[in-house]
């Protein structure tokens, strides 16, 4: 175990112990303070009392945007590399000049 630290991380009013590097633990407890957060928008906004119905809502909004945003990524990169190749062929024609 060098140098990782045994925390706990409680999420919808459950505690699990990890063993984590550091450089982990504040985006774990970031984490679950965002998932605690949305448990209570999902609690109060709907009739939903499981727990493993808003869990699994929880997991589905946050894979969702982890999703989106590599669709975006793939998308601002296909523009970078089409704004790259433009700009090569603008050099390309100015240096046979």
């Amino acid at each position: 175990m060098d140098g990782k630290l045994r925390i706990k991380i409680s999420i919808a009013d459950r505690v699990y112990p990890l063993t984590v590097e550091p450089a982990q633990e504040e985006g774990l407890r970031s984490a679950s303070k965002k998932i605690d957060v949305m448990i209570k928008q999902f609690e109060e906004n709907y009739a939903v009392r499981d727990k493993q119905d808003v869990l699994a809502m929880c997991a589905l909004q946050f894979a969702s945007q982890v999703e989106q945003k590599q669709i975006d990524n793939a998308i601002d990169g296909d523009e970078t590399i089409e704004r790259i190749k433009k700009l090569n062929l603008l050099l390309d024609q100015y240096l046979e000049n």
